[in-house]
């Protein structure tokens, strides 16, 4: 018998390879020149993210405990803006938050980079990687899970999720399309990666644990700082 369905997968891959061929025709004459983050206004990632929310509060002590996978250099060339935070709250919860603002996505060499990939560029080991998502009052939040062991010595399980224009992409192809969509409608797109990590030998304790600080922080958020930082409402 024959199917007639095609496999998610082609029909994406079929999307993007349309959406390409379009962007490639109206190239000449529908280059990007208006930014997003223009559009949108003012953003500044110190002021979206509270000091203190649901018991969670930073730690100003901290110093040297968020790993920064990137030279300073690069950071700002890469980023817009960036903020690192470590928050505490009970006896032995502590999480590092790093986020990281690009408003160009349009240019290759300004694109973010993953945490799977400057990870391991600076020594640690990735021992596994996978999809997973987060329930949330308001809705579904796709993230990616790494586990990562500097010199066996700091266990450092991550969980990250990065926002491409006003959507939530955790693949190369999702991202592009979401580029090519904004661009087709002559709109530099720009970029959020938001990383949240903890030093913990018990992995499944620390996505725990990170599950709530993420459930915690989107939901004491206002709906525009929510949505510039999760694409959701």
């Amino acid at each position: 018998m024959a199917h007639n369905a095609t496999p998610p997968l082609t029909r994406r891959a079929a999307l993007a390879a349309a959406l390409m061929a379009a962007a490639s025709a109206l190239g000449t004459v529908m280059i990007p020149t208006r930014r997003m983050s223009d559009r949108r206004g003012p953003f500044k990632l110190a002021d979206a993210v509270p000091i203190t929310f649901k018991g969670w509060t930073v730690d100003s002590r901290a110093r040297g405990m968020v790993v920064n996978p990137q030279t300073e250099a690069l950071l700002r060339r890469l980023y817009t803006e960036t903020l690192e935070r470590t928050y505490v709250r009970g006896p032995g919860e502590r999480i590092m938050l790093s986020i990281a603002y690009g408003a160009d996505q349009s240019d290759v060499s300004l694109q973010m980079h993953y945490p799977e990939v400057c990870y391991p560029a600076q020594g640690f080991q990735l021992n596994n990687r996978r999809e997973d998502q987060l329930d949330l009052p308001m809705g579904r939040l796709p993230v990616r899970r790494l586990e990562t062991v500097f010199s066996t010595v700091r266990h450092e399980p991550v969980t990250y999720w990065t926002v491409i224009g006003d959507e939530l992409t955790m693949s190369g192809l999702d991202k592009r399309l979401a580029e090519i969509r904004h661009g087709l409608q002559g709109e530099i797109v720009d970029g959020m990666l938001v990383r949240v990590s903890s030093i913990d030998t018990n992995t499944a304790d620390a996505f725990a644990l990170q599950d709530q600080f993420i459930r915690d922080l989107l939901t004491s958020l206002p709906s525009a700082d929510r949505r510039r930082l999760s694409a959701l409402p």
